[in-house]
């Protein structure tokens, strides 16, 4: 459970709760409104420009009050209009302003109606919850009064979404509505990030009462804890303890999780890099915490990193882990874990996650900009140096050794190469989502990422149907930018229906699709750990025609690529297309992630597959084969 979390109940805003002042006053207050335009009133005042959602009975009086709300900013020069983008589904709304959240920093919104429209937005909530993305979820719901009834379109979203959500209030008392909105955004965006779910009924929408124009509902030492997070120093004693292990290491390495980026902490996690000279690698959450191009940075450790960035881990002596969980897919065994590590230090806005997984010698539960700008103002004091240029050296010469290698002949694209080739053309300046499988890997691998929410993937939960409607979301945030969702054929059919989406508001996002015919990813632990028995994963015989989808939705770049020599000038034009572009490239059927860290193993045992030169040979699970409980 998170630090910052609330409890795991539901919270009801009632009689008790007690309401705090805010400290600007709204120029609406002491105007009579109805619920929904407090809703969106407080909505506008906490910034929001953009609400994706999905519409019907229990959310109306919401939806008719954002139209209200831009018809009145059109007469009034100093409102902005709040735009209302409708997906194909709730589903897609959620993972809009999840890629929204995730390429800003700031706090996502989405509007659905209850029942059916809830339950369908409980997967990007848990998605959010597990990659700590701020969004604030309003759903509608029936009226009190009919409420445990079975009513129509009824679910019991406070029972649903309790487990999966940082928190969930269900407005009871319509007097505390404001005031619950807004703490529904500050629970959002404080401490470590999350989802926040507001469960709604339709009479406290069309209620009628006086708009205060400020407040916050009183949540039991939430606030404390929170400024006590903000407020928290590195005491000297601590400082000293981490520069004594920093000064005693050899081979330190940096290892920089999503937290990095959700802290503010990319830039003090580069300078401290380049300060003392230490490598760092990045979990896939974690990419653009440090620029990927950078000399002393490895990329992606875990089960699919670089073969040099797990072979580093292998040799530090040293773990500094900033906003990284030593989770499963980087972790699998904990004891096997950088093995010759002699001290572990852990940074995390989370308390619950320091020794949850890896003992550690040191910690600090603090933001990670913070924690380590006041680390490096300790060592820049107290004038301390280190040289470790022979450890650089080292980790410089792995990435020569166990370069990302990949078959560059035959018959069939790889998809590798189309990765790389993309990388040319975009520099690592590109926003870039995906959906979940091998091309997934292939992209973390590949491509760069100059700086923080340029990468954005669906990494706890690797929800396939992530990478269109997160580029979307992220397309609205960020007009004028180069956004790319590579994808795969499985994960596209997800969220389909999101093409149109693309068409229908005229967005420039760049549609990717690796076409392998299958669920790439599932093959490939089929062919390694269940003799190839291909069970639900080969899509050859399935008739899906992309392209004229793709042509019936509105793109005006459609093209498939299955000839190697068209590739490059395809990839070309289809970035540089001035408005909504769908490229398929047909690539081989079989090839396969590489590295690859199996269930269970430690990374002396990773698979660099015949291309990535090993520097030991692997063994794969027991005698050969992995037993299939542990697969995933």
């Amino acid at each position: 459970m998170q630090e910052a979390a609330l409890s795991g109940e539901a919270a009801k805003a009632d009689a008790t709760t007690e309401t705090l002042p805010a400290t600007r006053p709204h120029p609406r207050a002491g105007t009579q409104m109805s619920g929904a335009e407090m809703v969106i009133e407080v909505m506008a005042q906490e910034g929001v420009d953009t609400v994706f959602g999905y519409s019907g009975g229990a959310i109306l009086p919401t939806y008719d009050a954002i139209f209200r709300y831009n018809e009145r900013e059109r007469g009034d020069a100093h409102l902005d209009p709040m735009r209302l983008v409708v997906p194909a589904n709730e589903q897609g709304a959620g993972f809009m302003a999840a890629g929204y959240a995730r390429s800003t920093g700031q706090v996502g919104v989405f509007l659905v109606t209850s029942g059916p429209g809830a339950t369908n937005t409980v997967t990007p909530i848990r998605d959010c919850m597990a990659d700590s993305v701020p969004v604030v979820l309003i759903t509608g719901q029936v009226a009190r009064g009919a409420m445990g009834t079975d009513a129509f379109q009824e679910a019991p979203i406070v029972n649903i979404m309790g487990n999966c959500a940082k928190h969930v209030f269900l407005v009871t008392r319509p007097e505390q509505l404001e005031e619950t909105i807004r703490t529904a955004f500050e629970v959002a965006r404080s401490g470590r990030p999350g989802p926040v779910v507001v469960d709604l009924p339709k009479d406290v929408q069309n209620w009628v009462g006086e708009f205060k124009g400020s407040g916050l509902l009183g949540i039991r030492g939430y606030r404390q804890r929170m400024e006590a997070l903000r407020q928290t120093r590195v005491s000297e004693r601590k400082a000293r303890q981490f520069f004594d292990m920093l000064e005693q290491a050899k081979r330190p390495l940096l290892y920089v999780g999503g937290g990095a980026i959700h802290g503010e902490g990319a830039e003090a996690v580069s300078a401290f890099a380049r300060e003392y000279g230490i490598p760092s690698v990045s979990t896939v959450m974690g990419l653009g915490a440090v620029d990927t191009t950078d000399d002393l940075h490895l990329h992606m450790l875990g089960m699919h990193g670089t073969a040099y960035a797990n072979y580093a881990v292998e040799d530090c002596d040293f773990i500094i882990a900033v906003g990284s969980r030593f989770d499963d897919r980087v972790a699998a065994k904990a004891e096997l874990f950088a093995p010759l590590a002699e001290h572990v230090a852990h940074i995390d806005i989370d308390a619950a996650e320091i020794g949850k997984v890896k003992r550690v010698d040191w910690a600090h539960v603090g933001e990670a900009g913070r924690t380590m700008n006041q680390l490096l103002d300790y060592g820049r004091d107290n004038g301390f140096e280190r040289d470790f240029t022979r450890w650089s050296e080292h980790c410089g010469a792995l990435r020569e050794r166990h370069p990302m290698r990949f078959r560059e002949d035959g018959e069939f694209i790889q998809p590798q190469a189309v990765m790389r080739q993309l990388n040319d053309i975009t520099g690592g300046e590109a926003i870039v989502s995906t959906g979940v499988g091998q091309h997934q890997m292939w992209a973390a691998q590949y491509l760069d990422f100059r700086r923080p929410r340029l990468w954005m993937t669906s990494g706890s939960m690797g929800t396939m149907g992530f990478g269109l409607p997160a580029a979307i979301g992220a397309q609205f945030a960020n007009p004028d930018a180069l956004v790319i969702d590579v994808d795969g054929d499985g994960s596209l059919r997800m969220n389909l229906g999101e093409m149109e989406t693309v068409t229908t508001y005229d967005l420039p996002v760049k549609i990717l699709l690796l076409n392998n015919n299958g669920d790439g990813m599932v093959r490939q632990w089929q062919k390694l750990y269940f003799d190839d028995r291909f069970s639900g994963s080969d899509k050859s015989l399935h008739r899906k025609d992309f392209i004229k989808a793709a042509e019936a939705d509105g793109f005006g770049f459609a093209r498939r690529v299955a000839d190697r020599a068209e590739l490059g000038d395809a990839l070309s034009a289809f970035v540089h297309f001035p408005g909504p572009a769908f490229l398929e490239v047909m690539i081989d059927p079989d090839a396969g992630v590489y590295p690859m860290v199996g269930p269970g193993m430690g990374y002396k045992q990773m698979v660099t597959g015949d291309y990535i030169p090993s520097r030991e040979i692997p063994e794969i699970g027991r005698g050969g084969r992995v037993d299939p409980s542990e697969a995933f």
